[in-house]
């Protein structure tokens, strides 16, 4: 991606890691014993859908970012679920959602230019 294109969909990926992290905690607090029901999570989840919603009916989406936004919103899944069982560990170990989201960070830094090296200028 263009340095350009990673300032314009900046928007949508945030809210989409947003929107997965949110819906993870949804899924958690109606789901989990281990976790205390609060409405907040739900209004959120709402309010990040539909804001992402808004935004992919304002502006049409460049090539690979679909690709990129889901595997944020992947990233926001795997990592509220890392949080929320390395605060509670009676959950389970949180070795392996943190390992996923880790991975999918790494590729995302990698899809939108973040990890590559700038080019050197040539020596006149």
């Amino acid at each position: 991606m263009e340095k350009e294109q990673v300032k314009a969909e900046r928007k949508t990926l945030v809210l989409s890691l947003l929107a997965g992290l949110c819906g993870n905690a949804t899924l958690a607090v109606l789901t989990s014993s281990y976790v205390t029901f609060s409405i907040f999570p739900v209004i959120a989840f709402g309010m990040a859908l539909y804001c992402l919603y808004q935004e992919y009916l304002s502006k049409p989406m460049t090539e690979g970012t679909p690709a990129i936004a889901f595997s944020c919103f992947l990233v926001g899944v795997f990592g509220y679920s890392a949080f929320l069982r390395a605060q509670l560990p009676e959950m389970g170990s949180n070795f392996l959602p943190l390992m996923i989201s880790l991975g999918l960070l790494f590729w995302v830094a990698y899809k939108m230019g973040i990890m590559k090296t700038p080019a050197k200028p040539a020596k006149a």
